[in-house]
């Protein structure tokens, strides 16, 4: 499947999995408490240079940026139309600040890193007779495919433009729907032989 996972080494790249994790999680939770439109956008400064700092190692993952800053924008624009111009400020730069945040760890960090910090992580669920493997797995698939699925979006936009000159839009949405239902079979598949065995 398609990861937006770079291999050009960055300086973020050099922190462990756990850590990058930790970070984002405390991070987040302080964008979630904020609510100045000012420090917020102070936290946009600051997570643009993050973006920046990684350089050429987030080309994979330009254009899903592109399609998160388009949603915060439209977010931006409901809110205004409704009149309140303050939680406009908030929740589009809430928005922008998160998924720069998440999109950074996803770009620098192996997915197998991942799935072993979650296993970690959740190991203590085993005293109580779960399978923290299989949580760690399933939440692992959940990323992968989100991953793939804006990947595989990326390549199909690039294709239909190369071969008719247009933007896709709408119409890629059943040939990436038909995409996705093929790949959930095969890593299904995959899954099955793998712990049938």
């Amino acid at each position: 499947m398609g990861s937006l996972y770079s291999e050009t080494r960055t300086w973020l790249h050099g922190i462990s999995a756990g850590r990058k994790l930790l970070a984002l999680a405390l991070l987040g939770s302080a964008l979630f408490l904020l609510n100045s439109p000012l420090w917020l956008a102070v936290c946009a400064v600051a997570c643009a240079a993050l973006w920046l700092s990684l350089g050429s190692a987030t080309a994979k993952a330009r254009r899903l940026l592109l399609s998160v800053v388009i949603a915060a924008l439209l977010v931006a624009v409901f809110h205004i139309a409704m009149g309140n111009y303050q939680l406009a400020a908030v929740s589009t730069l809430r928005l922008l600040c998160a998924s720069t945040l998440g999109v950074a760890l996803t770009v620098t960090t192996r997915p197998s890193d991942l799935v072993d910090v979650l296993e970690r992580l959740l190991s203590p669920l085993a005293h109580l007779g779960m399978h923290p493997e299989r949580i760690a797995l399933q939440l692992a698939l959940m990323l992968r495919f989100t991953e793939h699925f804006f990947t595989q979006w990326q390549q199909l936009a690039d294709a239909y433009r190369l071969r008719t000159g247009k933007a896709g839009g709408m119409r890629l949405i059943a040939p990436l729907a038909i995409h996705m239902l093929q790949a959930s079979r095969r890593v299904a598949d995959a899954l099955w032989a793998r712990l049938g065995a």
